[in-house]
């Protein structure tokens, strides 16, 4: 099944890695959506920065934890941010606080878990043993 652990950690990732590129190629939108809720449009570029490499070290099983959890109060920063306002009235800001949620929730469950086989973690375990 550690197979089935490196489908889980790529599907997650692909989230993050698709939002990267879609906002390097329309940063006007992007950081218009920053402006709108008094967010520095500074933050944009590190922003894609982390939406990259972060999840491309949790595909790869790298320090696996670690990412999971930046990630995690990553989309909890986000979520809190972009999608309370107007939750109750707005069922698209419902739905995709609901899908963060979601995210963070998968995102646990594989702070939770061991390093497995598929992953740079488990063959640092054991690599001395």
């Amino acid at each position: 099944m550690h197979i089935v652990e490196v489908f889980g950690r790529i599907l997650i990732s692909v989230l993050f890695l698709i939002e990267a590129v879609r906002k390097f190629f329309d940063p006007d939108m992007s950081m218009m959506y920053m402006s709108d809720h008094k967010v520095p449009e500074i933050l944009f570029y590190p922003s894609i920065a982390f939406e990259i490499i972060v999840p491309l070290l949790l595909i790869a099983g790298y320090k696996t934890k670690i990412m999971a959890s930046l990630l995690a109060i990553f989309v909890l920063t986000v979520s809190l941010i972009f999608h309370t306002h107007h939750i109750l009235d707005d069922g698209i800001q419902l739905t995709i606080f609901l899908k963060n949620v979601s995210i963070i929730g998968g995102l646990l469950i594989i702070i939770a878990n061991k390093p497995q086989i598929c992953s740079f973690d488990y063959f640092l375990e054991n690599k001395n043993k």
